[in-house]
Parts: structure tokens; sequence; C-alpha cells
């Protein structure tokens, strides 16, 4: 007689109706052009700039439409090669590596560098991508409190030192706007004799004097080893590098799965990004407008008693603390033609349900107002 099947359906229902009656189920929303984009992370308005469109078209005229093949058979185009080195400038390291996406750069770097022997110590808050990454790696990992660098010093402290040990921790933090502190995280690296990976996903392109992030060239190879950036947000295109030394770049060639293992990345995608390093080094006012945008939003927010976190950075969290206060607010702003992002747990912890506020450059005054009126609004029902 043979076994039952296992009930595949009604596990999966079962895990649908418990996020459901938790008020956790994530809907997909079609992103329609009536709304004003609260909730991206296209932070100095290249996505849509027309000029990446027409880079990324005479590209796919040049090099066809995708690479056809990893960058370790024939996939590694020269175009490819000509984007790793502007890449590395830009950071100011030696040399970059081209992934397709963030996650995938994040998985393939723990994966390539770490092993059950690696001790691993990470910001509470860092992404999930690195929290997988060292997770798949097999590495004994260890978490400190978040931007919390005495708490960093105990746990290396105790960690045995003949043991290789890599801090991680997010450059921006996506949920909170926040910056590590990097030099801190330098600091201890070096008197412990670790190696220290950023993650300035939310930093490129909009912090440093050359939108060359919160590490880039402020802090060189040997005070940051391993350099994570991404191009999907302030770059306005798609995919990720690994920036850092010779050995660092030919090690994970040789090692990170998700590099040798995925076909390269589309070569117009490559010649729209590019484009919009160029336009990066040649407009820098888009960042001045940015910065002038998150310092009136904070100002009138703050005036307005609005719950604002301590952020500089385009990501402005409004902590709302109930994931059933967060979506109303979600909605009714929908209604107001502004798409902001309504941030519940397991992201988030619980009890810090959130709308995450995102500003870029092409935010006008008017837009502005308008949004912190509606929140206003908000905020003075939710009193009453």
């Amino acid at each position: 007689m043979s076994p039952s099947a296992f009930a595949w359906s009604e596990r999966l229902s079962e895990a649908a109706a418990w996020r459901r009656a938790q008020g956790l189920w994530r809907e997909r929303r079609t992103f329609k052009a009536d709304l004003i984009d609260f909730a991206g992370n296209d932070y100095i308005g290249l996505a849509g700039d027309p000029r990446l469109a027409e880079a990324q078209a005479a590209g796919a005229r040049r090099f066809g439409s995708g690479a056809g093949a990893s960058h370790l058979v024939s996939g590694h185009l020269e175009i490819h090669e000509a984007l790793e080195q502007r890449l590395a400038d830009l950071v100011g390291r030696p040399r970059a590596l081209l992934f397709s996406t963030g996650y995938m750069a994040n998985l393939g770097t723990l994966q390539a560098l770490c092993d059950s022997d690696t001790q691993v110590f990470q910001d509470r808050l860092n992404h999930a991508s690195l929290l997988d990454g060292a997770k798949l790696a097999g590495a004994r990992s260890r978490r400190f409190h978040h931007r919390d660098l005495d708490d960093l010093e105990r746990l290396l402290a105790r960690a045995p030192s003949e043991t290789p040990r890599l801090v991680i921790s997010d450059g921006v933090f996506s949920m909170d706007g926040d910056v590590a502190n990097v030099g801190g995280l330098r600091d201890i690296c070096t008197r412990y004799g670790a190696w220290l990976m950023i993650d300035d996903a939310h930093g490129l392109g909009v912090l440093g004097p050359q939108g060359d992030g919160c590490v880039g060239r402020a802090h060189g190879v040997d005070q940051v080893a391993v350099l994570v950036g991404t191009l999907g947000k302030a770059l306005g295109t798609g995919g990720a590098f690994v920036a850092g030394s010779e050995a660092l770049i030919d090690h994970l060639i040789q090692y990170a799965r998700p590099y040798v293992y995925t076909t390269a990345q589309p070569p117009g995608v490559a010649a729209a990004t590019l484009a919009a390093l160029d336009i990066l080094a040649a407009e820098p006012e888009r960042r001045d407008r940015l910065r002038d945008s998150i310092r009136y939003f904070r100002h009138e927010a703050t005036l307005l008693g609005l719950p604002l976190t301590d952020s500089f950075t385009p990501i402005q969290p409004l902590v709302l603390g109930e994931s059933e206060a967060v979506m109303h607010w979600a909605a009714r702003l929908q209604e107001a033609g502004l798409l902001v992002g309504a941030i519940r747990p397991p992201t988030v912890p619980q009890g810090e349900a959130r709308l995450r506020i995102t500003l870029n450059a092409t935010h006008t005054r008017e837009a502005l107002d308008h949004l912190l009126e509606t929140l206003a609004q908000l905020h003075e029902e939710g009193m009453h």
C-alpha cells in the first residue's frame, strides 16, 4: 500500500490563511501613471530619463538583446568590461564584478568567502540577502545591536582569534534610512583583524562627493575590503556589482556560484548604466535637488509633529506601530494620488510597522506639499 501523498495544497492554504489573519498579506500593485511615486528607489530620477532608454536601445542593437551565456562561457562582452571598470573607478577600487541582482551579489560573495569555520558579525537590521548569504554559506553568524559599535567589539573580543572574521553592514539601512558608522566599523575591524563588507545599495549615487556612496573613495580597499553596490536604485537600471582588490574579484570569479552559473546581464542594460554614470558625473545638481527636498520635507514634517526617524537620506520612514494603521494610511494616501510603501512584519520587527516614504530628485515642491498635507490630515485624525 503506497503512503498517502503529502497535502501540499492544505499546507499552502494554511500558510496563506495565517498571513491574512495577521494582516500581513502582501499584494502586488500595478503602478499607475496618475500616482506620484513616493515608494520607489529612483533617488536621482534616472529610471525614466530618455537618455538611458536611448542608450539601452543602442546597446541592444549593437550587442543583441541578451548576452547569450554566462560571463565565463561567451557572455562577457566588451560593454560589460567597460562598465566594470567605470564602476571600479567610481568607488575607487582596483576592480569590480557585475552580478544580475544585489541579492545575488550578496549571496555569491558570502558563499564564496565563508564556510563553517568563518565567524560572521552582522548588524541586526542588515538586508535579508546578507543574512541569507551567511546562512547558506554555513558560517557561524552573530548579530550585533543596530549601529552599536560597543556590542560589536564585545562579540569580536570573545571570538577565537585564529578563525577568519567578517563584519557586515548595510551602508544605508533600507527600512530606517540611517547610515552605518563606516569609520567606526573600520577601526574595530582593524583592531581585531577582521575584514569589513558594506552593502551600499541605497547610498550609491546619492551620498558622497561624486555620488560614490557612504563608502566610495572616502574608505579605500584597505579599510572596506568588500563593497557591494546596486544599479537598480539611484542609477536607474538593473543589476549589481562587488568592488574590491584584484585578489577578491579573482576569487569571486572562481567561487561565487550565482556569478558562475548565471547568464550575463543584457548588454543594453550595461549600456544604459554607462549612460547613467555619465549623467551622475555631469549633473551633480540632481543630488543637490534631492538634498533640498529632504531638508524641506523633514522641516515641514517636524512642524506637523509627524513621527519621523533620524534619517538624512531619501528614505524617510513614519513609524506608526500597528499594521492596520499603516495599511489605512497607505490606502488613504493612494486615494489622494500618492504611492507610499506600507512596510509590515516580517520585513520590520513587530510593533514597528511603518510608511516608507522615499524622496527623489524629480519631486516638485507641489508634490511634497500635497504629501505633507495628506499626512497631516491623517495624523490629526489619528489623534482624535
